[in-house]
């Protein structure tokens, strides 16, 4: 059996690439990396080290790697099993070409093998989105092929794998809890055995859990700390002010997704003291700089700080901690971080309310003057 990773970053190697290569899998890593290509290819194995309050290493082995630019990739994905990605968001349409020419290469050799291929992003339907860009590539048996053969499940992902240098560049640092959901109708064929993978039938609900949970909450530590001088997100979590707020976004959030998604609430908030437990892992040493990245990204109104805000009121629920996380994104600079730097240049030049309106999508008047005033509030905390 073997399986393509795209993207052999800390997330690919350290979460995706490991239950794949334990299922059974050869791993074959693509990525535009040749530094990390050739070492896969010349080690042909790395270790994980887990780094909880128990640690334990694990080696993955049954690896190989390939750029992912290069033609040979596409025999890889011609002879695969299984696709999977973690490129990041705004990556996906670059490789859909290549993924769209490997299977333009698999219907002219007749192959009728099921392919599934699931984009482990840190977004709402990324498979689905990848499905599009790969469509807009093919002619129109092509896409009737691609409709009767490839699944593109999509999923939710969470595991925490930060930055950590280490003497071996593959190497990687991650936190013990994992969670995989895949959506179980989006298989083509035989839905593979692979431990780790939860099948959902609900993906929806687990997704938007995740997000405005886990991302909410990591968000709002990194902003708030990076505006109080802490440099990691345990740092941070660790003030009993940016705690009180944190938790009570979250809550804020996960009332949203209680009425939403009709969620048992003792069970979700039992959830969401776990994430924060997750938060304050001291091994993890997690920069804020690395969680607060991207700033237009996550304050766009599909993401981590609007759509749950947007959620909660939309159900006449409270969200004035929502709005405190939203302010202190506002504040946050970094002058290495190209939207970092666009989002400050925006506010300095339009305001707060009428940046906010256009990065956003808000045009609700009254929210906007919340926001401005969580603006000039967060500072206080």
């Amino acid at each position: 059996m073997k399986a393509i990773q795209f993207g052999a970053g800390n997330i690919g190697r350290g979460f995706i690439g490991a239950l794949l290569s334990k299922a059974g899998y050869h791993v074959v890593f693509a990525d535009v990396n040749k530094e990390v290509i050739d070492k896969i290819n010349e080690d042909k194995k790395y270790t994980i080290h887990v780094m909880d309050v128990e640690c334990e290493e694990v080696v993955v082995e049954n690896i190989s790697g390939v750029i992912s630019i290069n033609d040979e990739v596409l025999q890889e994905i011609k002879e695969s099993d299984i696709i999977t990605t973690a490129v990041g968001l705004v990556v996906l349409p670059r490789i859909a070409p290549t993924i769209a020419k490997g299977i333009q290469l698999r219907k002219e050799a007749g192959i009728k093998t099921p392919l599934n291929i699931i984009a482990c992003e840190n977004a709402i339907k990324a498979s689905s989105q990848l499905k599009a860009e790969v469509e807009k590539c093919l002619n129109e048996e092509e896409k009737a092929y691609l409709e009767e053969f490839v699944g593109f499940p999509d999923c939710s992902v969470d595991r925490i794998v930060p930055p950590v240098k280490s003497e071996n560049i593959l190497d990687v640092v991650v936190e013990k809890f994992y969670e995989w959901n895949v959506e179980e109708k989006a298989f083509k064929g035989e839905i593979p055995a692979i431990e780790g993978m939860n099948l959902a039938d609900n993906l929806m609900a687990y997704i938007e859990r995740k997000l405005f949970t886990l991302n909410t909450g990591h968000a709002i530590t990194a902003y708030i700390g990076n505006l109080k001088g802490y440099s990691t997100i345990d740092e941070s979590i660790a003030d009993e002010k940016i705690y009180n707020v944190v938790k009570n976004a979250m809550k804020e959030s996960g009332m949203g997704l209680v009425e939403k998604h009709k969620l048992d609430q003792e069970a979700h908030f039992k959830y969401i003291d776990k994430i924060i437990g997750r938060f304050k892992n001291p091994y993890l040493k997690d920069d804020v700089s690395r969680v607060g990245r991207e700033p237009l990204r996550k304050l766009s109104d599909s993401d981590r700080l609007i759509k749950p805000l947007m959620t909660a009121k939309g159900f006449d629920l409270d969200v004035d901690n929502l709005l405190l996380g939203v302010g202190a994104a506002l504040h946050y600079k970094n002058e290495e971080d190209a939207q970092c730097v666009k989002l400050q240049e925006l506010i300095k030049e339009k305001g707060i309310k009428c940046a906010v309106a256009e990065v956003a999508n808000i045009s609700d008047d009254e929210l906007l003057e919340r926001i401005e005033k969580a603006y000039e509030d967060v500072l206080a905390i």
